[in-house]
């Protein structure tokens, strides 16, 4: 056992002699110097900024910085190209800034004021909208139904009335829908039904929002020749307007055959909000004479569209929940042409009592069997 451990002792001093050997060996040689080029290398020059993309893939090979760098800065200068048309040799177009964008490449600044402020703030106002006529609808419930019906009705709207708007109301419902999925569909409906259905479903509804357009725009035309006359603004309507048509009181305030309400909208939506959506809806339909169509001018109609299109929605909402289920009695009107004198005197007194006063007819239509048989109805 002794001679055992007396051999390893012996090795462990052989071994820790013969390393420092060699490590003072190693320490009394001079230190040697680094490694240089192998003969004939020449180094490459430095890169610089001003370089052509041919002399940076010599200076700095695969940094092709400088091929991106003039395609992004080619806006303003066409290149060459066989395609017919403006536009076609330029590939980036030149710096703008919108409102709300950066200074940045048209596109580019297209890109930001959809995504940053028209997508958000557009669907957070439908949702507030919708959100509101919830709650007024749960605290409030429909207005009207205090008079009793009487049995003897005045004719509401006539049979051309009704045709042009519904045809209005059918197009607009199809471009509303169509519209929305356009915009918010990848947030709400793409995680449901999945990218093909999605695909599938946003290409059919972009061909039919193409098509109600200029339909749409007929409509609203007839829309506004038949009923302007009616909703041009007379006494009482500022009145209807400070006190909110008295909803929330729930004296209503009277007015005339169109309250103050209902001519906002005409004025606001119908009119204003209507010529700058078809206008530039009808821009990107590229069915106007005379325009170049260049990508500047669809951005900028984009923009206009889907600004007036959210506002319109907004306030068309309204109008159709007092059209509908907002106000007992009022569907009818839109849907038979008649409604019962009682509502007519809750509602629209003044129009009622002009009727009484014999200063416009109670039969507007010129076939008197057509309001009778609905009656008998």
């Amino acid at each position: 056992m002794h001679r055992l451990i007396r051999n390893a002792l012996l090795a462990a001093t052989a071994a820790f002699g013969f390393a420092a050997a060699v490590w003072a060996d190693e320490a009394a040689q001079p230190a040697s110097a680094p490694a240089g080029p192998p003969a004939g290398f020449v180094a490459p020059p430095e890169p610089q900024p001003g370089e052509t993309n041919a002399q940076r893939t010599k200076t700095q090979p695969g940094n092709n910085a400088p091929f991106w760098r003039a395609v992004r800065e080619s806006g303003p200068q066409p290149g060459i190209s066989n395609l017919p048309g403006a536009e076609k040799g330029v590939l980036i177009q030149s710096f703008v800034q919108y409102p709300g964008s950066r200074l940045t490449n048209a596109g580019e600044a297209w890109r930001e004021v959809r995504n940053q402020w028209l997508i958000p703030y557009g669907g957070a106002l439908l949702l507030i909208v919708m959100l509101a006529i919830a709650l007024f609808h749960w605290r409030k419930g429909p207005i009207g139904g205090h008079e009793a019906a009487t049995g003897r009705v005045v004719e509401r709207f006539t049979y051309f009335e009704r045709a042009a708007h519904w045809t209005n109301a059918i197009t607009f419902s199809v471009l509303a829908v169509s519209g929305i999925v356009m915009a918010f569909g990848k947030f709400f409906l793409l995680p449901v039904i999945g990218a093909t259905l999605f695909g599938w479903l946003a290409y059919a509804l972009k061909t039919a929002h193409n098509f109600a357009g200029p339909l749409f725009a007929v409509s609203l035309a007839v829309v506004f020749v038949t009923f302007v006359r009616d909703n041009l603004p007379r006494q009482g309507d500022l009145a209807w307007l400070l006190k909110g048509g008295g909803m929330l009181s729930g004296a209503e305030m009277p007015s005339h055959r169109f309250n103050a309400g209902e001519k906002v909208v005409f004025w606001g939506g119908v009119f204003l909000l209507g010529i700058i959506a078809v206008g530039s809806g009808l821009v990107m339909d590229k069915v106007l004479p005379g325009l170049e169509y260049l990508r500047g001018d669809m951005q900028i109609a984009h923009m206009i569209h889907a600004t007036a299109t959210l506002l319109m929605m907004a306030l068309f909402l309204g109008h159709i929940y007092l059209g509908t289920v907002g106000t007992k009695g009022a569907f009818r009107g839109m849907r038979d042409g008649v409604v019962d004198e009682s509502w007519a005197k809750e509602h629209h007194a003044l129009w009622l009592a002009d009727i009484k006063a014999g200063k416009i007819p109670a039969q507007l239509s010129r076939d008197p069997a057509s309001v009778e048989a609905v009656v008998r109805s």
